[in-house]
């Protein structure tokens, strides 16, 4: 079974924020995979079903982003899963707009979701690293995690998240580049970020 972990903030206000493209994500593939409703489950909201054949729990963590490690945590007790049976999906400052990798292990890089998911379950677990650029100056970066996607941004973040669902068996038989290679493919990110990181 595989555990993927969607972050974000609860709440309408935050819906549509760049740091809640995490919650769209697993939201996509509940959708697109026909999952289970969601029910309220380990501080959170859960959906289960399958991807590719295998067993998957969706988990939107309900404890605000600072939090989000309390939810993974029971969920990963409750099934006895391993750090490394974990996907989390986030927002990343340090990627061009549109751009996905794939990182296993590692730091928090100042993401307050990644921090308290660590500090509960340890780093072993995999990141699924959605970006939404930088706004260039510290000062500002809260304003622009916290702010809706623009319309501009909109254009390529629909056709980003269909195409993670469409290739979410690659995601959860563990095939990050093949996963991350068809993404990119079937939507690519806009065209004044193509050069960047």
């Amino acid at each position: 079974m595989k555990l993927i972990v969607g972050l974000g903030n609860p709440g309408g206000k935050y819906a549509r924020h760049r740091h809640n493209v995490g919650f769209m994500a697993v939201d996509e593939l509940a959708r697109a995979w026909h999952f289970g409703p969601w029910r309220r489950k380990f501080q959170g909201e859960v959906a289960e079903g399958r991807i590719g054949g295998q067993r998957v729990l969706l988990l939107k963590p309900m404890t605000y982003m600072n939090e989000s490690g309390r939810a993974v945590a029971e969920a990963v007790r409750f099934y006895r899963l391993a750090p490394e049976d974990v996907i989390v999906v986030h927002d990343e400052l340090d990627l061009a707009p549109g751009r996905v990798r794939l990182k296993s292990g590692g730091g928090h890089a100042g993401h307050n979701g990644l921090r308290s998911i660590m500090a509960h379950i340890g780093a072993n677990f995999h990141r699924l690293r959605i970006g939404i650029g930088h706004p260039g100056d510290k000062n500002r970066v809260q304003g622009h995690v916290l702010s809706d996607f623009s319309r501009a941004e909109q254009a390529w973040l629909e056709p980003l998240l269909a195409a993670i669902a469409r290739h979410a068996p690659l995601l959860v038989e563990g095939r990050f580049s093949d996963f991350a290679s068809k993404v990119t493919m079937d939507a690519p990110p806009p065209a004044a970020d193509r050069q960047g990181s």
